[in-house]
């Protein structure tokens, strides 16, 4: 088959999962599986070069195979490459973070299955199969979130995930049958030309604003969230905040600029959600002793940064909040992947090593920087880099949302990028604690007792730390990505 290097990306990854499961559960061999779900992972990484470097050559490469057609733009790099960035890092870190843990062969395979779906919606170059991808999404996660399923708090999170993601995915489904009752057609291409101010068009677009919000984290539907992130393994967390919350976005946008062509409403409506989002990001976090719940409501807020950057394009038609808004996408995916990863290495040496499933709290940080420097240090920097401290991606990404918000000169959009940057000086009240706890001179009992950190967990930490200072340092680095996804935003306004 004649197909584009995109589709085989796709094929190679869902087509390894059943493989990795097998390795393991049929010839009982947990290395194997690991192995195999790693060596899928980089071996992904060739076709995904090549698709984008014919994307950005040739523009857009579409695929079509009977009824489904997959479209690779910009904002379809964007999201593979966030998702093979942290997937492929998480198997590796993954390795001794579980290795005493039964069911390791599911936990590799699904990690590469939900990579692979997450790319794969990304593509969706039509409603329906948008839908199905999407689900697809919520099952594969959903395995990894309850991973722990002998523990009833994990089934708690998994089952409150699974009930709130089917919510969701059911009220998409009605939205998906309001317009095709309404317009006859599903491609999100063919769909602008049929855009009318009908109350039934509003009603599905609000109603993909809602069910897609709903693994979006869009206030007040992200009530999953918390649980589902301090519940499931450290890697996983990582996942959820780092790139399936952002595919939630991304598949909400696919959806709402299709029928948000020749109005400005729809970018007002994602202004609203991103304060939302922030404030109650923040105020909800500045409660939380557990250091994974923590980070989990603090990616309330950093979505709202998006959204933020997201509706100024969409009110005011300019590039530049677009590209605000994917920067901060991508800079948000290594910064959280890096936070959720460290917390997840304390946690490994000081409790789940010596074989304690207790959280992690800021008391159990006193003094972590002196036995675990590099921990230490990687966390600082995830963590002072989404509070928007200079020079780390955070602060480069969000900076480039407020000029965009400027450059709108309206006032409204002003005040909004305002309380923006007061929201983040207030974020620093929870990141702050959590570093100066580490470089306390006196050490916790559970620091005192704590083991040491296998060198693999230590190799993705390092990257993230080292790619979060570069691209706050020269964040050009990242033009390559995010104009072309901020082009494709554009392109689908007609603009």
């Amino acid at each position: 088959m004649n197909a584009p290097a995109f589709v085989w990306l796709i094929a190679l990854l869902l087509g390894a999962s059943p493989v990795i499961y097998l390795s393991g559960h049929v010839g009982r061999s947990v290395r194997a599986a690991r192995w195999l779900g790693l060596a899928a992972l980089l071996a992904a990484w060739f076709p995904l070069i090549l698709a984008g470097q014919e994307m950005l050559a040739s523009g857009p490469a579409v695929f079509t195979l009977g009824t489904v057609s997959l479209r690779f733009d910009g904002l379809s790099l964007l999201l593979a490459a966030v998702a093979l960035i942290l997937g492929t890092l998480v198997a590796l870190y993954s390795g001794p973070y579980i290795a005493a843990d039964d069911g390791q062969e599911k936990y590799y395979a699904m990690l590469a299955a939900m990579v692979g779906v997450m790319i794969g919606l990304g593509c969706a170059a039509d409603l329906f199969n948008l839908w199905v991808w999407f689900e697809a999404m919520a099952v594969t996660s959903y395995l990894l979130v309850a991973y722990y399923h002998e523990q009833p708090a994990s089934l708690e999170a998994g089952l409150k995930y699974l009930v709130q993601s089917a919510v969701g995915s059911a009220l998409v489904l009605l939205g998906i049958g309001l317009i095709l009752s309404q317009t006859g057609t599903l491609d999100l291409v063919t769909l602008r030309s049929h855009v009318t101010a009908s109350p039934v068009l509003i009603a599905a677009g609000a109603l993909f604003v809602v069910g897609f919000g709903v693994k979006a984290a869009l206030a007040p539907m992200h009530t999953w969230l918390p649980d589902a992130h301090s519940m499931a393994p450290s890697g996983i967390s990582a996942m959820l905040s780092g790139v399936v919350i952002e595919a939630g976005l991304i598949a909400m946008m696919r959806a709402v600029m299709a029928l948000a062509v020749g109005t400005a409403s729809w970018g007002v409506l994602l202004m609203v959600f991103g304060a939302l989002n922030m404030v109650v990001g923040n105020l909800i976090a500045l409660r939380q002793t557990q250091v994974k719940r923590l980070l989990a409501f603090s990616s309330l807020s950093h979505v709202g940064y998006m959204l933020v950057g997201l509706g100024i394009t969409l009110y005011s038609g300019e590039i530049a909040g677009a590209q605000g808004g994917f920067f901060h996408l991508f800079t948000h995916g290594l910064m959280k992947g890096l936070a959720f990863l460290a917390a997840g290495a304390l946690l490994f040496v000081l409790h789940q090593a010596a074989g304690s499933h207790d959280p992690l709290t800021i008391d159990d940080l006193s003094g972590a920087a002196s036995r675990y420097p590099l921990i230490a240090l990687t966390l600082s920097l995830a963590l002072l880099g989404l509070g928007g401290l200079p020079p780390l991606a955070g602060f480069m990404s969000k900076w480039q949302i407020f000029v965009a918000g400027f450059a709108t000169h309206n006032i409204w959009i002003e005040a909004l990028i305002v309380f923006a940057a007061l929201n983040s000086i207030l974020a620093l009240a929870y990141y702050v604690p959590l570093i100066n706890a580490m470089y306390r001179r006196q050490p916790s009992p559970a620091v005192e007792n704590g083991l040491g950190l296998p060198l693999a967990m230590k190799i993705p930490l390092a990257v993230l730390a080292v790619a979060i200072v570069a691209i706050g340092v020269w964040p050009a680095l990242m033009s390559w990505l995010t104009g072309p996804a901020s082009a494709a935003l554009l392109n689908s306004l007609g603009g």
